[in-house]
C-alpha cells in the first residue's frame, strides 16, 4: 500500500502560479488519466467505508463529481451533487461560506439527501475547508448524517480540518507545505 501511495503522489502534477501568483495548483488530471492508479485511489477511499451503510456520496463541483461518482459506484451507493448557484434545475437549498475576499454559495437539490441518509462528502482536494463545511451544512439541513469527508489531497498547512470540526476527514495524500 505504501508503494501505491507513492505512485499516486507521483501522478499529481504541481502547476506553480496557477490560478494566480503564489499558488501551487495540485493537478490531478495525470492521475485521472492513469486507469490503474485512479482505480487504486478510489479503492483506498472505498475501503474505509466497507461494511458501513453509505446511502449517498455527495460530490462537490466539479472535480468532486469525478471522485464522488467513482466512489459511489464502488460502494453501491447513490450519487448526488453540490453546485454553484443557478446550475441545478430543481428546487434547491443553499449555504454560503467565506472566501479570502468575500463569500460564495453552494446549492443542492432539496430531494438529494433523504432524512437519516448516511453521506460521504467527496472532493479531489481540501484546502481551507470552507467548501466542504458548506456542503456538510447542506447535508444536515436536509436531515442527513455526514459519515466523513473524503479527499484525494489534503493541504494540511491550510488547516481545513479545523473548519470541518466535528466531522471526520480522510485524505489519501497530505501535503505539509506548498
Amino acid at each position: 500500500m505504501t508503494d501505491d501511495i507513492a505512485r499516486i503522489r507521483g501522478a499529481i502534477r504541481d502547476i506553480p502560479n496557477f490560478p494566480k501568483p503564489g499558488i501551487v495548483f495540485k493537478d490531478i488530471t495525470p492521475l485521472l488519466g492513469n486507469g490503474e492508479l485512479f482505480g487504486k485511489t478510489i479503492d483506498l477511499i472505498a475501503e474505509r467505508y466497507r461494511g458501513q451503510r453509505i446511502d449517498t456520496v455527495l460530490g462537490i463541483e466539479s472535480r468532486g463529481f469525478i471522485v464522488g461518482a467513482a466512489l459511489a459506484y464502488k460502494l453501491g451507493a447513490g450519487f448526488s451533487v453540490v453546485r454553484k448557484p443557478g446550475k441545478l434545475p430543481y428546487e434547491t437549498r443553499s449555504a454560503s461560506y467565506e472566501l479570502e475576499y468575500g463569500t460564495d454559495t453552494l446549492e443542492i437539490h432539496t430531494d438529494a439527501i433523504r432524512h437519516q441518509h448516511r453521506v460521504v462528502i467527496a472532493d479531489d482536494l481540501i484546502a481551507t475547508g470552507g467548501t466542504a463545511a458548506a456542503t456538510a451544512e447542506l447535508v444536515t439541513k436536509l436531515g442527513g448524517t455526514v459519515v466523513e469527508c473524503a479527499f484525494i489531497i489534503e493541504l494540511s498547512f491550510l488547516n481545513g480540518r479545523k473548519k470541518l470540526h466535528p466531522y471526520s476527514v480522510y485524505s489519501v495524500l497530505q501535503y505539509e507545505s506548498e
